[in-house]
């Protein structure tokens, strides 16, 4: 039984979320996008976890949930926030549990830990570390599934430029032992990842961390098994091995596509690639300040390997662009919400059943049949991982091009300002 699940989402009740988070929606499109399985996100939030209680059902012996026919695993994010070697730390992590039970256990736990529960989705804990956050539970639970959230994004992560560490033992010392997997986020991916040899040990999951339950948000990363029986301790075991023959890969997108892949500086209109930005001692050409340090920089400063190396016995991983980015660039709408957008869209999902069926297996010949030349020929580059992305920077999406053409003006553009910000430092004096 093959598997396609995105454990890392939001509720309505999360800050900056859609109303429409809720588990019809997150239901409707989590099949329209192919999703098997859907974390709840929030079981912290005492309104979200009583709709939780009130619309899943339990699934016998699985410890997982269903409604109308999609799976769901009890999860959430928690906030850490506080000082460790006189800096402060701002680290996320994922939970994973089979069972209100264990749910309501965790929610007195940290309410005591000074967690105020109804306050946003993403509970926060102020002055509480990421050891005590594992050893309280672990101590509940102790197959409580933990993984630090999308390590890389320069706030509020392990390894962030602007809040993290530069070791995971320094986060979670003597509980790193209980920390089995790592995600990767939207600006990273498996080989910048392989980069450090002591991450070897984690298995690498992949998650949309969605706030919306659109198809370009819900399941635009996510993780992939070939199970005999679903089951949260099927996922949990073969997370834990790093099984290949369960857990078969992970689905990226390009981490240029990512907000924070490169260095830059969104008010000025200023991005980085680690080259550029680290000859200019990372501030900003045009106001003088410190610029937003890019995850392809950070892996940079922590890597002991070269770019390319591969290490023994990886999970594989594929790159995906989401269908409604690929139709919206072809017949250049600016909105993915447009009606032509949708209008493409529904009539893919009509004919072949989902949106991983279309992306991944539908031969070229049968797409044809459906749409537009120009949007399969996108399709199959997407699929072999040939597609162009103009890399996102400092909270700014990255951006597909539809042809190298377009790529290359970008480079050249860098280029130039490369000489521009070379001439703006003879006059540099500091901020």
């Amino acid at each position: 039984m093959r598997i396609f699940s995105d454990l890392h989402i939001h509720s309505k009740y999360a800050r900056a979320t859609s109303k429409d988070m809720d588990i019809e929606h997150l239901t409707k499109y989590g099949k329209f996008k192919g999703l098997n399985l859907i974390g709840t996100g929030d079981f912290t939030h005492p309104k979200w976890l009583e709709e939780l209680k009130e619309k899943l059902k339990p699934v016998e012996n699985t410890g997982l949930y269903s409604y109308d026919k999609l799976n769901f695993m009890l999860t959430t994010e928690i906030s850490t926030i506080y000082i460790q070697d006189n800096k402060t730390r701002k680290i996320h992590h994922v939970i994973h549990v089979p069972s209100f039970d264990i749910v309501e256990q965790i929610n007195e736990a940290l309410a005591k830990l000074g967690g105020k529960l109804g306050i946003d989705g993403r509970l926060l804990l102020n002055d509480r570390t990421s050891v005590e956050l594992v050893e309280t539970l672990i101590n509940i639970y102790k197959d409580t599934l933990i993984v630090p959230a999308h390590v890389w994004t320069p706030w509020f992560s392990l390894f962030g430029s602007k809040s993290g560490f530069d070791r995971i033992e320094d986060c979670y010392q003597d509980q790193t032992k209980y920390i089995y997997a790592l995600e990767t986020g939207l600006s990273s991916d498996p080989p910048m990842n392989w980069r450090l040899s002591s991450l070897n040990k984690f298995t690498l999951m992949s998650n949309s961390d969605c706030h919306s339950p659109w198809p370009w948000r819900l399941g635009r990363e996510c993780n992939v098994f070939e199970l005999e029986k679903l089951t949260y301790w099927e996922i949990l075991d073969a997370v834990k091995k790093k099984d290949k023959e369960r857990f078969l890969f992970t689905i990226e997108v390009d981490p240029a596509y990512g907000k924070y892949h490169w260095t830059g500086h969104r008010k000025c209109n200023i991005s980085l690639s680690p080259k550029q930005s680290l000859k200019i001692d990372n501030v900003c050409p045009v106001c003088r300040r410190k610029l937003t340090v890019g995850v392809e920089e950070r892996v940079e400063e922590l890597a002991d390997r070269e770019e390319g190396f591969v290490p023994k016995d990886v999970i594989p991983y594929k790159h995906l662009i989401p269908l409604t980015e690929l139709i919206k660039t072809v017949f250049k709408i600016n909105t993915l919400y447009s009606k032509t957008v949708w209008g493409e869209y529904n009539k893919l999902i009509e004919r072949f059943g989902n949106e991983f069926n279309v992306l991944l297996d539908v031969p070229k010949e049968k797409l044809e049949e459906v749409t537009k030349k120009q949007l399969v020929e996108l399709i199959m580059k997407n699929r072999e991982g040939r597609v162009k992305i103009i890399p996102g920077y400092d909270g700014v999406y990255g951006r597909l091009v539809l042809d190298d053409s377009e790529f290359e003006r970008f480079e050249k553009k860098q280029k130039n300002l490369k000489i521009h910000t070379q001439k703006k430092l003879i006059d540099f004096k500091g901020p």
